[in-house]
């Protein structure tokens, strides 16, 4: 899970500090918001060939620890 989570990625100057995959200008939200509109990982994946599989996942794990209210912060910047 923390390989994963790794891909998640902070930065000041890209997106103003959004949680972004691997500091790429290619948000979390962007990916969760496509997923909730119905577009499987193999339409986003084709939209957004620098993406690979483990980004998508990496999404939503990211998002499914912040409804958990677990604190991932700690583990990212580790």
């Amino acid at each position: 899970m923390d390989e994963l989570l790794s891909r998640i990625t902070f930065d000041q100057q890209v997106l103003r500090g959004k949680p972004v995959i691997r500091g790429m200008r290619i948000s979390v939200e962007m990916i969760l918001e496509l997923i909730a509109k119905g577009a499987t990982q193999d339409e986003i994946l084709e939209d957004y060939p620098q993406l690979e599989p483990e980004d998508v996942r990496a999404a939503l794990l990211y998002a499914h620890h912040l409804v958990a209210g677990e604190t991932i912060l700690e583990r990212l910047t580790a």
